[in-house]
């Protein structure tokens, strides 16, 4: 069955969809250096407003953001989908794939904070922070009683809750369904943690790059509306693109580190490819992972050498829009598909000397864009791929 996709919702620290891609393609960024948490130094970050989206923070004002917290986030890329896609709610029938890979860490740890001092958790019941509610709360939005689905897996997060939708439709589980992913991981123990692990950047995001410094941790979210090709064509709603297919891995190897080689990411490549009916050959534009890291840039440039000799254009968005960590590939999605209709590809922003020998975008450029891989790997050796088409 083909499954179309009608409807995006995004937000990224450059702005809504329309937004974010023009800012992309004036390869603009997102990225500010900013000290949200006194305890912490100040770091380059990607927020979607003026401060995190983190309990505690002084509230935003509506010039701010369009979303104060990950709730409210969710039902506003939710909402945006749902009315690029011409749909009316309720949508009963439809089902819901929305993952996050911190989901409510922010609001968890702030409950620690006040445990500590010894007061009671303010705001929302603590049965509202699961993992899970993200997708409970979309499914509430649009009224479905469909399946529902809350994908975690890394920062490969994003993609799985795309494929899974996609799957809802092609089993005849469901003729549409929401799927994609929100994040909003800037909180003290998130920053701490890659500071630890001396993953995050001083700077800037640079991918690809020979001066690249590390990941900036951005805010984001995006959700598609996925339909079956006869259904979206009866209602005659415009089509972004057509998902092909998709393959996943693991590494089995290590916790943070890529497995050597990239047997396994190599592998979760050739399965999407083979799913999707198509060669390396076929394969227009790479959205590439490009967290800015010297290991993941290094091991993701090895992999699209050895699979694409011929050359593809490649290019990353995290150098405009930060990691969004479990969003990072539902924005990549979105943005795969804007080239597919712009027929424009996007400029890997922040890169000035790259390091590999690829095709890499340092500007825009128009070309004939028909099919697009977009690629996702994430903590303990999570390897997601996903092919889109015209």
């Amino acid at each position: 069955m083909e499954v179309v996709v009608t409807g995006i919702g995004l937000v990224s620290a450059l702005g809504m969809l329309q937004t974010s891609w023009q800012r992309l393609i004036a390869g603009e960024s997102g990225i500010r250096l900013l000290q949200p948490f006194r305890e912490l130094p100040p770091r380059p970050l990607a927020l979607i407003g003026k401060t995190p989206m983190y309990p505690g923070i002084a509230s935003r004002t509506t010039q701010d953001t369009s979303a104060a917290d990950l709730t409210t986030l969710t039902q506003l890329v939710v909402t945006e989908a749902i009315a690029d896609a011409g749909l009316v709610l309720p949508l009963p029938d439809a089902g819901v794939a929305i993952g996050s890979s911190r989901a409510h860490q922010a609001s968890w740890e702030q409950l620690a904070r006040q445990l500590q001092e010894d007061s009671l958790m303010s705001g929302a019941h603590w049965l509202d922070t699961l993992p899970h509610m993200v997708a409970i709360a979309s499914a509430r939005t649009i009224g479905s009683t469909g399946p529902v689905l809350a994908p975690m897996a890394a920062c490969a997060t994003g993609l799985w809750a795309i494929a899974q939708g996609f799957h809802l439709i092609q089993t005849g589980q469901c003729q549409r369904a929401i799927a994609g992913a929100v994040e909003a991981p800037v909180t003290p123990l998130t920053l701490a943690g890659f500071t630890r692990m001396g993953a995050l950047a001083a700077t800037g995001a640079y991918p690809f790059d020979k001066n690249r410094e590390g990941l900036v941790l951005g805010e984001g979210a995006a959700v598609l509306v996925l339909e079956s090709a006869t259904v979206a064509r009866r209602r005659g709603a415009p089509i972004y693109g057509r998902v092909l297919g998709f393959g996943f891995t693991n590494d089995g190897y290590h916790a943070n580190v890529p497995e050597l080689g990239g047997k396994m990411a190599i592998g979760a490549v050739k399965q999407c490819l083979e799913r999707s009916g198509l060669e390396t050959a076929d394969i227009d534009y790479i959205h590439a992972h490009g967290t800015s890291t010297r290991l993941n840039d290094q091991n993701e440039a090895k992999l699209i050498q050895y699979l694409f000799p011929q050359g593809v254009p490649v290019s990353s968005t995290k150098g405009a829009t930060g990691h969004c960590l479990g969003a990072s590939g539902a924005l990549g999605v979105a943005f795969c598909l804007m080239a597919l209709q712009e027929q424009l590809l996007p400029p890997c922003v922040g890169l000035k000397a790259p390091e590999f020998d690829l095709d890499l975008l340092m500007a825009p450029r128009r070309c004939q864009v028909r099919r697009v891989l977009c690629l996702s790997f994430g903590f303990g050796g999570q390897n997601g791929e996903i092919v889109l088409g015209k």
